[in-house]
């Protein structure tokens, strides 16, 4: 089969070392704390029930990991950066939480087929470069008749558009697909394929911080994908990403008092394995 020249050819592990090592910088725990409630929302979703057997895909700092032992589930926590899930081990041992806590790769999972009944993700598989292959180990582990759950932001909402901003300045690699399209419920359609049934309602996540300033400081300096962008430019290229930032908080903040109050639409999905 012939290749034509004009098609990049994408080195997905390349993109992944890259992104590792962004999540891996910052402190990823300083924003990922503040989203616990999605991890609640979406453990009701998927309805899990005690003694379930659960697995968190890229966990961060263990939001759905530990909502899900709030329910009394049989958890496994992972994630490829370890420095974060020593964040969640944390919070499990100060919560006197049983939680299992291993590194692993979302397109890689070490599991055998079928040994979960539910697989959780939330803000998390989205980011994988290769998206096939990681809603493929999604659907591998998660046995027939269980349920994955995931929180994705959409293409339209606040954190999507911040990643559009940056993508001005530093673009990503070509062929890589947005992460962004796991908001999409076609695109998802389309990943998890026949042997999924899909459900999916549009939520939103509020950021709530001292003021837009207080938000930037802390993406900033702790959430690694910016804080990465950041370190990458210029100073002119850092201050007019710096100005198109404050543009779009100004734009989502429905606050009148001087505090960030910015909702983020995500996609809450239950898929049920057939």
């Amino acid at each position: 089969m012939n290749v034509r020249a004009d098609v990049p050819t994408v080195d997905l592990n390349a993109v992944k070392a890259r992104q590792q090592g962004a999540w891996s910088s910052g402190d990823y725990a300083m924003v990922g704390t503040t989203l616990q409630i999605v991890g609640e929302m979406l453990c009701e979703a998927v309805d899990i029930r005690s003694g379930q057997r659960v697995l968190d895909v890229a966990a961060g700092n263990g939001n759905a990991t530990l909502a899900a032992a709030r329910r009394f589930a049989d958890v496994v926590s992972t994630d490829y950066v370890g420095a974060l899930l020593e964040r969640g081990r944390e919070r499990a041992a100060a919560e006197r939480l049983p939680v299992a806590f291993q590194e692993a790769d979302a397109e890689n999972l070490p599991f055998a087929d079928a040994s979960f009944d539910v697989v959780l993700s939330t803000f998390g598989v989205m980011f994988t470069p290769d998206q096939e292959r990681a809603a493929r180990e999604l659907m591998r582990v998660c046995r027939p008749g269980g349920k994955i759950g995931l929180a994705n932001w959409t293409p339209e909402s606040f954190i999507g558009k911040l990643f559009k901003t940056m993508g001005k300045y530093l673009p990503p690699a070509p062929g890589v697909k947005s992460p962004a399209l796991w908001g999409n419920r076609e695109h998802l359609a389309a990943l998890f394929g026949a042997d999924a049934t899909i459900a999916a309602q549009s939520r939103h996540f509020v950021f709530r911080y001292h003021s837009p300033a207080h938000w930037f400081e802390i993406f900033r300096d702790y959430y690694g994908p910016v804080l990465k962008a950041f370190a990458a430019l210029d100073q002119a290229k850092r201050d007019a990403l710096e100005a198109d930032v404050y543009a779009l908080l100004d734009e989502v903040n429905v606050a009148k008092d001087g505090t960030l109050v910015a909702p983020s639409e995500y996609l809450e999905v239950v898929i049920t394995r057939r």
